[in-house]
């Protein structure tokens, strides 16, 4: 065990009420030398409160020591390793979070009039072409908050094209390989889900799909390539079925970060798409928020995007052009949001891509995918092929999936505990239990950001690992034993979650 960790072990674990002394302050603030206003003259009696709030009282140094010490006691990229697939948490470069801190950005207003917001308008502008440009479709929409944003949005831009048609269609197709996201975006837009099979190489089951195609499907969402780090070469035979029956093409960006400046999903058939900005442009993962999910839309679906949208216009008497928030859209599907998305996540992702430039985003795809087919290629090569075999061993994109059902059958050593296990050796686990097609899965995504060494040690702890659990399985079993906290009941802490300080 290191000296952090026994550090980490050994401090006494306080809440910051228990802290809390009576009558201490972290500042006191001079006298404003203003006339005091009785409370009850600003606000209405019946909104203020009986008695003060319960609220801890503590001086500034113990307040910053305790959030450092909070800091410290949890997993992030920045500690360590991080292989979450489907996730691509790869390192944020430290320039963009700067460029996103100047004072122009940072302290601009989202209520400024479009006037006098002309750089961040442009900016927007900039960053709505250069995703157009990746995603092979020629109208962006920067509104949606996070990926699954952009889902319902995505599917409430195919229920208004279907609407203006004149038509109700009720049924939107989603592969069981599918983020679990997608199939709640389809219930909480209106539709039916309708599952597609998945075949022996990892694609879309053709014949399930020629079955389940009707000219009720209003809408295919795909991920290409998909949560088993496939890419599924029939992608243009069944993007051609989905718009024989009049059917949208809807791809989950999730995985863009596999394809960047390879293919691209608007040249694949793809009607819309969003862009998970945390993901692939540099917006660090965390804390729910703040996220932008962009979408990216083919002529037939730019009617309906939300307003308002970013748009350039040419200016009067040679001035130069315009940026402007376009609000007279009457086939729009209206606001998804107040004002127009996380001005910061915007910055950073368009930094981004010109410190990169289109060379450098495909590199980037290039080492995800040398990195995860190196590591898949490791962990073939010893104890992790006996125990832990990989899931359609083919020629994987940024990710692929292990499967850890020989392990728990010999071994009795289940995903769960391997991935515990995983954090005693200083890595994140990856993924667990997703896709659920593959028995104990392990979802891993290496990213382009890592370097071999990483690589190899992490696939050296895999070995270890099951070379440990073949001699005593409660190891595993028992793991983690490094961490701030043991192993917790996560089961009673989902069904009975304290969320609120005692009184």
């Amino acid at each position: 065990m290191s000296e952090r960790e026994q550090s980490m072990q050994s401090e006494e674990v306080l809440t910051i009420f228990e802290k809390s002394q009576a009558g201490r302050r972290a500042a006191v603030l001079p006298d404003a030398e203003v006339p005091e206003t009785p409370l009850e003259e600003l606000i209405p009696a019946r909104m203020l409160r009986s008695e003060p709030p319960r609220l801890p009282e503590i001086a500034e140094p113990e307040i910053i020591r305790h959030y450092n010490r909070l800091s410290r006691r949890n997993f992030d990229l920045d500690t360590g390793f991080y292989p979450l697939g489907s996730c691509t948490m790869k390192h944020n470069p430290r320039l963009n979070e700067r460029v996103a801190a100047l004072p122009g950005h940072a302290r601009l207003h989202p209520a400024q009039a479009p006037a006098r917001a002309q750089g961040a308008l442009e900016l927007m502008w900039l960053l709505q072409r250069s995703l157009a440009e990746i995603c092979g479709l020629p109208h962006v929409s920067l509104q949606p908050s996070a990926g699954s944003h952009g889902e319902l949005a995505g599917l409430l831009l195919t229920r208004a094209y279907h609407a203006d048609r004149g038509e109700e269609r009720r049924k939107v197709l989603t592969p069981d390989t599918s983020h679990g996201t997608n199939p709640a975006t389809v219930t909480m837009a209106g539709f039916e889900v309708v599952k597609v099979a998945t075949d022996e190489q990892g694609g879309v089951e053709m014949e399930d799909l020629r079955e389940k195609v009707s000219e009720d499907v209003a809408c295919l969402m795909l991920t290409n390539p998909n949560t088993l780090g496939v890419f599924d070469e029939n992608i243009a035979e069944i993007a051609a079925m989905i718009h024989e029956v009049g059917g949208t093409l809807y791809y989950d960006g999730a995985n863009l970060n596999a394809v960047m400046g390879h293919s691209r999903p608007g040249d694949m058939g793809f009607d819309i798409v969003h862009v998970n900005l945390h993901k692939s442009f540099s917006q660090p993962h965390g804390g729910g928020g703040p996220g932008a999910g962009p979408i990216a839309v083919s002529d037939r679906i730019e009617p309906f995007l939300p307003r308002p949208q970013v748009v350039r216009r040419e200016g009067g008497n040679g001035s130069g052009p315009v940026f402007d928030l376009e609000m007279e859209r009457p086939k729009s599907i209206g606001r998804l949001r107040g004002f127009q998305g996380n001005f910061g996540v915007f910055v950073r992702s368009y930094a981004y891509i010109l410190s990169l430039g289109a060379d450098g985003l495909a590199e980037a795809s290039e080492t995800a995918v040398l990195n995860a087919n190196y590591l898949k290629a490791r962990l073939a090569e010893g104890r992790a092929g006996r125990h832990l075999p990989i899931a359609f061993d083919r020629h994987c994109m940024h990710e692929f999936v292990l499967s850890g059902r020989p392990m728990k059958r010999e071994l009795g050593v289940a995903t769960l505990d391997f991935a515990k296990r995983l954090l005693d050796f200083g890595f994140h686990p990856p993924t667990v239990y997703f896709p659920l097609l593959v028995e104990e899965a392990l979802m891993v995504e290496p990213t382009e950001t890592e370097t071999k060494e990483t690589l190899d040690a992490f696939a050296d702890a895999v070995d270890q690992i099951l070379a440990e659990a073949e001699e005593d399985p409660e190891i595993a079993k028992n793991a983690p034993y490094s961490t701030p906290v043991r192993r917790l009941d996560e089961v009673k802490a989902t069904r009975r979650p304290v969320v609120r300080q005692p009184s």
